[in-house]
């Protein structure tokens, strides 16, 4: 049976809710769906820990190398419930598990030291950073367990403590995690919660939350930092994307294409930084599709269990159901689509790697993020106007160029309207690099001594020399 963290404590629900396994459509577990009244409960053991857990920096340091030991011990034990509720292959979800010790050890590395901006016989002049208070965090269905250390790690090391809510899709082993962690994470640190989308709103909303730290659709986020907003709460929003690449004709097309092809289908295409849109200059247009549909064909498409599986399925109907709108509206717009483009048959949310071409940059498949394995590829001739074409919109969380030319590739990047640009790759992820979407690509920042610093306050402390 699968359980919430409150208090230190696993505990159960009075009501629960099912789970789908995305490549059968059947039930996976019973997650608990929380109540408002167990979500007071969490919001008061996470107020009671405050005043002892941000006295002891060292003590919270400890905490995260030995969360980061455990999750490295269990990789393979919560690889099969994360792959069962969420999709990927087996693989990929220990490489998940694993980047998330990776970033829990990376983040306990950190410190905040106080800053000295004036010492001379008058007076001394000190800036500290101290912790928010309670912070809420929301993960989404994605990478939970990785988002899930991407907020609580930082938060916890600068001194706050956590209630956290994993997406209703693929709570079980956010759970799982949680269970594993209950005698290292003290009492009221951290509380792991499960439940639906009214769960979310109410922790947005809640007056004790000093800070909301929240990673989805753009649209949602929205309505996070309106829920945010009559208390004053400080906010961290990491939001959609339609991240283009883009390819100038002095990069080898065989080479290129398998980068580009990994880089847009990780994960489903289900990455928040994946490439979404690309860029190709005409003259070498022919050569890099040509080489994409070959990856596409040759991709196997199946359960994340099986061994043999490259791309496992879409996470949800929901999410199925926008892919296959999308190529609807690329099909009517006279979209080309050179492989795909038709739901595997049977059961499963399977939908095969698609290429797209002979769409313009209204459509909605360019001009939208798709969040599934469906590829629009467009043509280009002048730089200047690449560039106008991708930074316009609404989005701009990450980008990459692919050039042979140094000089090009820098000035073209440092032109992106983008939080994160990538010179010939891309989903370069690492724990040092702070990740910050521009326009409605994000509020804040994760990652980095800039992601810890974004959950404290500043505090400055000046003292008269008598």
């Amino acid at each position: 049976m699968y359980k919430m963290l409150i208090d230190g404590q696993q505990v159960a629900a009075s009501k629960t809710f099912a789970v789908l396994n995305p490549a059968t459509e059947e039930v996976c577990g019973e997650a608990p769906d929380c109540s408002r009244e167990q979500l007071e409960l969490a919001i008061d053991a996470a107020d009671k820990a405050l005043p002892a857990w941000r006295l002891d920096f060292g003590k919270r340091r400890q905490v995260l190398l030995d969360c980061a030991d455990k999750l490295r011990a269990h990789a393979e034990e919560l690889a099969v419930v994360l792959t069962m509720e969420q999709g990927k292959p087996l693989p990929r979800a220990v490489n998940e598990i694993m980047g998330s010790a990776a970033w829990l050890s990376y983040t306990a590395s950190l410190d905040l030291p106080v800053e000295v901006i004036k010492d001379d016989d008058s007076s001394r002049v000190e800036v500290h950073r101290k912790p928010i208070g309670i912070v809420g965090a929301i993960t989404p269905w994605n990478y939970p367990l990785m988002m899930a250390v991407w907020k609580f790690a930082p938060a916890i090391l600068a001194g706050n403590t956590v209630v956290l809510k994993s997406s209703p899709y693929t709570p079980l082993a956010t759970l799982v995690m949680a269970r594993l962690l209950q005698d290292i994470i003290p009492p009221g640190v951290v509380n792991f919660l499960s439940g639906g989308d009214e769960l979310g709103k109410w922790i947005s909303a809640h007056p004790r939350i000093r800070k909301v730290s929240f990673t989805g659709s753009t649209a949602a986020g929205k309505h996070v930092a309106a829920a945010a907003a009559p208390d004053l709460k400080r906010l961290t929003l990491e939001l959609g994307g339609n991240d283009p690449a883009i390819v100038f004709p002095t990069v080898d097309p065989q080479t290129v294409a398998q980068k580009l092809f990994t880089a847009s289908f990780e994960n489903c295409g289900q990455v928040c930084v994946a490439i979404k849109r690309i860029y190709l200059h005409e003259s070498i247009f022919e050569p890099v599709v040509e080489e994409l549909v070959k990856l596409a064909e040759a991709a196997v498409v199946g359960a994340g269990s099986d061994s043999a599986t490259t791309i496992g399925p879409l996470n949800n109907r929901a999410q199925l159901q926008r892919v296959m709108d999308l190529a609807a509206g690329a099909k009517a717009a006279g979209g080309k689509f050179l492989t795909g483009g038709e739901r595997l048959p049977g059961v499963g949310y399977f939908y095969p790697p698609t290429i797209v071409v002979n769409l313009n940059d209204s459509d909605p498949l360019v001009a939208e993020e798709q969040f599934g394995p469906i590829l629009p590829v467009v043509a280009f001739r002048d730089t200047d106007e690449v560039i106008a074409r991708v930074n316009k919109g609404n989005f701009g969380l990450a980008a990459s160029v692919w050039s042979a030319d140094p000089e090009q590739a820098r000035t073209v990047a440092a032109a992106l309207e983008a939080g994160t640009v990538w010179i010939n790759q891309h989903l370069a992820m690492m724990p040092q690099a702070p990740i910050a979407g521009v326009k409605w690509s994000g509020v804040g920042v994760e990652n980095g001594r800039w992601g810890l610093e974004s959950y404290t306050e500043l505090q400055t402390i000046s003292i008269a020399k008598v």
